[in-house]
């Protein structure tokens, strides 16, 4: 199977597909920082290379509604907002039968955008992980996931961190892998990545 990982560059998920027999590419903006198949640059430049499943986890900047009062305290910030839902907008319109992308809670502007709804949410502590980060799931072609490891213990580490970059890639470490364990829900795809510990996903 053909899979793009799109905004990916630390190659996690793309490894994990290629170690699983799979044909797999990543994409992003940035440099990957592992050896392996990567394309650097708009990932629309290659949305229609004949892919059988995309896992995508566009910017969240200006799409969350946690936000959302930005967009009304610096009205700049419109036309970024614009742009990142024009983006995933492209990306959930894909001519790709199996997709599914990861993104926080977003807000009614940048829906109206896209024009869809997500299609399941999910925590980090259905898997395993003793954290609160709602991450949803939008999904084409594949089966909603189902939790594996249901834990106690639950802190909300990633809500108290300050603003900042490091903040955007724990905020990133659920979705990356969240959307790699959906696919894995089928056997015609990879096996299920039970973790949330992965690092290096762009934002």
């Amino acid at each position: 199977m053909r899979v793009l990982v799109a905004c990916e560059f630390s190659g996690i998920v793309r490894d994990a597909f290629t170690d699983a027999g799979h044909d797999a590419m990543s994409c992003d903006l940035r440099a990957s920082e592992t050896a392996g198949a990567h394309y650097q640059g708009d990932v629309r430049d290659v949305l229609d290379d004949g892919w059988d499943l995309m896992i995508a986890h566009p910017p969240c900047t200006f799409l969350t509604n946690a936000g959302v009062r930005w967009l009304h305290d610096r009205p700049e910030r419109w036309a970024a907002m614009i742009d990142g839902a024009v983006l995933f907008r492209d990306l959930w319109q894909a001519d790709i039968p199996r997709i599914a992308i990861e993104n926080p809670v977003m807000h009614r502007y940048a829906k109206q955008v896209i024009g869809a709804d997500f299609s399941q949410s999910v925590q980090p502590w259905q898997f395993g992980q003793g954290e609160v980060k709602r991450v949803c799931l939008w999904l084409k072609g594949l089966p909603h996931l189902v939790p594996t490891d249901i834990v106690e213990g639950r802190e909300a580490r990633v809500h108290r961190m300050p603003p900042g970059f490091a903040k955007a890639e724990c905020r990133g470490d659920a979705g990356v892998t969240t959307t790699a364990a959906a696919t894995g829900s089928t056997p015609s795809t990879m096996p299920a990545i039970s973790t949330f510990k992965t690092k290096g996903k762009a934002r």
